[in-house]
């Protein structure tokens, strides 16, 4: 007899809606009635609470117990073979980190004690939401995860380059990303969370709205993986000798400051180069234009932490700076590629449990599951339980356990003993007093599936976050959410979205219920903790936070027969000096010859070296190859799109053909090619001021 097809236990013929509710943290709970099957295990068990994992309390630790939390993010890490399940798309590079002040006060690690001391590093960047083939550059978060071989074993401080996330527990995480990734009846988009299924996902998920001002802002369209921040996320304990205990929120900082693209630039760039990110790291490295980041910890007490007016323990939320500052303890610096991109970007392999002694977990519910996840995950993408022998993986100092056997192993470990107590071997493996150390902390509360109430408010920072950016940036911000919201087909999911809007800014609300031509605003969504006005944080913002430096930006001269050899020598000699890289572009590769009688060869051929790949462009043409190109479609994108990406354009008198077929207009970012100086000052910032000029932003 054939068996029957799993239909799902069904509750009583209810209308769902009506039974909804909403828990202590302001989580939606959907209950099952009429069309609703019952949600189960796979082992058919009915679940009470798909929003939270089981936990001593509601700010307590979560326990190994739930099996329900095991089960899905298992089934959810295993969903890939052998491709990441997110992160897939990364770029990585070999460096070192240098601590530059002791927090020997506060943790006995060494890695953050030893001031001087030089640890390898190997540091990956990556997409999340697309595969290993998709491009590099569509509105994404970055990963931004450090394997810091210490000589106390491996330390990976695994994050993004936003420093909260879109959930309050890891029990959603494969909710979030079955949402974001492709659609599973049509199997795209690739890489974009511009469709129904993540916004209908977010806009049911108030928790996701701070997450959300972070996702559609400038942050997510960075110019290079050079130019963004990362952060630890979580709040971490450091622990001294005596296991005092210390919280601490970590920073990467970019040395050349926060540089972002904007959206039409983004879009292009992918048509550009698909390894537009990927490239322009090598290249800096090849160079010897090495990478570096400051890192930076915001050290708190359990006393201090009482006193926000926001739980720490909750990954949605920031601790902004103004409450507790930033301290620099180090830099790294990224100064090697990897000889084999398959054998170390592709399997290194991170897990935030990995952490030294001195250094320990809190209670974040996020953290306490990612715990669990990644070691999972690595299990079946590697191979087995011996992928920490891949030589990436491998910690630098020495190790030993009495692990054996297994897929894959690698090493022949000699004797008899392989347990613990033993007395058969003088030389075996033995715990050691100064091992690590988990806090003794003393979390009350009964077992349960609870969400403590101080994570129910979801819309404070988002406002926060919104109204500290720079005018530019809001703009931005609003435009991006009526684009992606333009591409959800389901109204209600629309209009569910706006409702939310109305709680973190009215104003935001009208611009993107304006730009989606909803008629009239929805009412704002129930919540049970109304917004608060809090005092502005500027660290949020990218416009501001670059630095006016040429290090690290790259110039394209557009040259052509008969271009002024003598111009072209001055702007590549005071642009290089000033620490940018130059790339000659011409409409042949081969180049052409100069003024001079010299033939100049071209870095790259105009039709497949746009302006987009550039920080700003100079053109220096006869007046001929002025006339010529004026005709060329690729030369007038070449200008025009510089133009409207805000970016210094200087010209000579043969160029201004070119340049009034583009239609470019005059600001303070357009300079005679004669006057380097002028336009390396450009060159170093956008012109923020045409924009309105330029585009219809929301």
């Amino acid at each position: 007899m054939a068996a029957s097809k799993p239909t799902g236990k069904r509750a009583p013929a209810t209308t769902s809606a009506d039974r909804d509710s909403r828990g202590q943290g302001d989580e939606l709970h959907q209950l099952a009635g009429g069309a609703h099957p019952v949600l189960t295990s796979n082992q058919g068990i009915p679940v009470a609470d798909n929003q939270n994992s089981l936990r001593q309390g509601p700010r307590g630790p979560t326990l190994l117990e739930d099996f329900l939390l095991r089960e899905k993010i298992t089934h959810f890490d295993h969903e890939r073979i052998p491709e990441r399940i997110v992160h897939a798309r990364g770029s990585a590079a070999h460096g070192f980190f240098e601590l530059t002040r002791s927090l020997g006060k506060v943790t006995r690690a060494k890695i953050l004690t030893e001031v001087g001391v030089k640890t390898p590093v190997f540091t990956r960047f990556s997409t999340v939401a697309g595969g290993a083939g998709s491009v590099d550059t569509p509105r994404d978060v970055r990963g931004f995860a450090v394997k810091f071989y210490t000589r106390e074993g491996n330390w990976d401080l695994v994050g993004n380059n936003i420093p909260v996330f879109f959930i309050q527990d890891a029990i959603k995480f494969p909710d979030l990303i079955h949402a974001v990734k492709m659609e599973p009846d049509r199997a795209f988009p690739q890489a974009a969370s511009a469709h129904d299924t993540f916004w209908d996902f977010v806009s049911l998920m108030p928790e996701s709205m701070h997450m959300i001002m972070w996702a559609m802002s400038d942050r997510t369209i960075p110019r290079s993986l050079r130019t963004i921040e990362g952060f630890g996320i979580h709040s971490f304990r450091l622990l001294d000798e005596e296991g005092n205990s210390t919280f601490v929120k970590f920073h990467w900082r970019p040395k050349l400051g926060l540089q972002s693209t904007v959206w039409d630039e983004a879009l292009k760039l992918q048509a550009a180069d698909n390894d537009f990110h990927r490239r322009d790291l090598f290249e800096a490295i090849q160079r010897g234009d090495f990478p570096e980041w400051e890192l930076a910890v915001q050290l708190f007490t359990e006393e201090q932490a009482d006193g926000f007016p926001f739980d720490h323990l909750d990954p949605t939320k920031i601790i902004p700076e103004s409450l507790v500052p930033l301290q620099v303890i180090g830099r790294m610096v990224l100064d090697r590629w990897p000889d084999n991109f398959f054998a170390e970007t592709e399997q290194v392999a991170f897990c935030p449990a990995n952490v030294p002694p001195g250094i320990d977990f809190s209670n974040d519910p996020l953290l306490q599951g990612r715990l669990f996840s990644y070691l999972d995950t690595q299990l079946i993408r590697l191979g087995g339980p011996n992928f920490n022998q891949i030589p990436i993986n491998a910690p630098k100092c020495p190790f030993a356990n009495h692990q054996r056997d297994g897929h894959m192993q690698m090493q022949v470990p000699k004797g008899r003993v392989a347990y613990d107590p033993s007395s058969l071997q003088e030389d075996s493996p033995r715990e050691t007093p100064a091992g690590f150390r988990s806090h003794a902390s003393a979390d009350d509360g009964r077992k349960g599936r609870t969400r403590a109430e101080s994570f129910a408010d979801h819309y404070s920072q988002a406002r926060m976050f919104f109204r500290s950016l720079e005018k530019p940036e809001q703009a931005h911000l609003a435009s991006a959410l009526v684009f992606e919201l333009s591409k959800v087909e389901t109204e209600k999911v629309r209009v569910r979205t706006v409702s939310h809007l109305r709680n973190i800014d009215e104003g935001l609300a009208k611009r993107v219920a304006d730009g989606l031509a909803l008629g009239t605003l929805p009412a704002p969504a129930p919540t049970a903790t109304p917004a608060q006005d809090l005092p502005a944080a500027p660290e949020v913002r990218v416009i501001g936070r670059n630095k006016p430096l040429l290090q690290g930006r790259c110039i394209g001269i557009l040259f052509d027969e008969g271009s002024d050899a003598r111009v072209i020598a001055n702007l590549r000699k005071s642009a290089e000096k000033a620490g940018a890289s130059v790339k000659l572009v011409a409409p042949k590769i081969g180049g052409a010859t100069l003024s001079d009688g010299k033939t100049q060869a071209a870095d790259g051929q105009l039709a497949g070296t746009p302006s987009v790949v550039f920080d700003a462009v100079a053109v220096v043409l006869s007046a001929d190859a002025g006339k010529a190109l004026a005709k060329e479609a690729a030369a007038v994108g070449f200008v025009s799109d510089a133009w409207a990406h805000l970016k210094a354009i200087a010209s000579d008198e043969g160029a201004q053909a070119l340049l009034k077929a583009a239609r470019v207009g005059n600001d303070a970012g357009t300079v005679e090619a004669e006057d380097s100086k002028a336009f390396l000052a450009a060159a170093a910032t956008r012109q923020w001021a045409s924009e309105p000029k330029l585009r219809l932003l929301a």
